[in-house]
């Protein structure tokens, strides 16, 4: 492994969050009264990114807001974070994404996103030259035109070309796939995409239409499951034991660090491992991505692990 700070490409959704936390989540009409609320941008690819800065490694976010006042706020807060964010789209005409999130006492969440098409009505313009000044590349699903180019880029270019498989449309997920390295599947979107209910058997069945690409699939508390190139068989990482408070951007935890770890060119497991202890960490603390650790505290929670 280098010493070398590495350099993440990260693509897609960038929205800015209210989060409120309340003790039960609805079950029916009514009013509900939250005793506490954060406001802060973030979404999948910018909580990814602020994962890895987190984690020691250099982030740039390629995504879009609108010419508003929301999207300057999810500008001012990405790049006070640390988060490289010259790369990033102002759509003339379109709103800014917002998402109103309730977060439960059990750390559960109910997420009521608003995104503007219009927000990807166009790709940002790049060469193979820019994408090769990165050591490997992260997207989501958000904004599916762009997400192909870059991954298209990055399999040109020789590196790492990870594909965020969260829930989307299965034409959409169709259409990525093949053009990535590395997926890391939501279990959902597994299930999705294959129509199967077994971890196991969804890794299988991916693997015949994706033979050449390594594949893991995300199940929460349960961990992650991985198919072993060489060998065809399937892998599994437990995850830490913890009280959850929040699981919002518990995926993009382990994205952020999946992305770092294989650009740090860490071996498969200990990727899983510090994915792992990323996302569940992530858990302990109120607020979306705020509750990212550091390195020194992922390192630290592997000797639990």
């Amino acid at each position: 492994m280098s010493n070398v700070t590495k350099r993440i490409l990260c693509v897609g959704a960038s929205v800015l969050d209210t989060i409120f936390r309340v003790h039960d989540l609805p079950k029916g009409e009514g009013k509900l009264l939250p005793y506490d609320m954060l406001e802060i941008a973030e979404g999948m690819a910018a909580s990814a990114a602020y994962a890895i800065v987190r984690l020691g490694g250099h982030a740039s976010l390629w995504g879009s807001v609108g010419n508003d006042e929301t999207g300057v706020r999810i500008l001012r807060d990405l790049g006070d974070d640390g988060i490289d964010m010259s790369g990033m789209t102002i759509a003339e005409g379109a709103r800014s994404a917002l998402s109103t999130i309730l977060v439960d006492d059990l750390g559960e969440r109910l997420i009521v996103p608003f995104y503007d098409h219009h927000l990807h009505d166009t790709a940002k313009a790049f060469d193979d030259a820019e994408i090769a000044g990165f050591d490997a590349v992260l997207v989501d699903v958000r904004w599916p035109k762009l997400a192909l180019a870059v991954l298209q880029a990055a399999r040109r270019v020789g590196i790492p070309a990870i594909l965020d498989g969260d829930v989307a449309p299965v034409e959409v997920l169709e259409r990525l796939a093949p053009a990535a390295s590395h997926i890391v599947f939501s279990e959902p979107a597994a299930t999705s995409l294959t129509g199967l209910d077994d971890v196991t058997d969804m890794l299988l069945a991916l693997r015949k239409k994706l033979p050449d690409t390594l594949l893991c699939i995300t199940v929460g508390s349960k961990g992650c499951f991985w198919l072993e190139n060489a060998s065809g068989t399937v892998q599994h990482q437990a995850t830490l034991t913890i009280k959850a408070v929040d699981t919002l951007a518990a995926g993009d935890a382990f994205h952020g660090a999946f992305a770092l770890a294989i650009a740090e060119g860490l071996p498969l497991r200990d990727t899983m491992r510090l994915a792992s202890v990323t996302a569940a960490l992530k858990c302990e603390v109120f607020g979306g991505r705020r509750g990212m650790p550091t390195r020194a505290q992922a390192q630290d929670a592997l000797e639990r692990l």
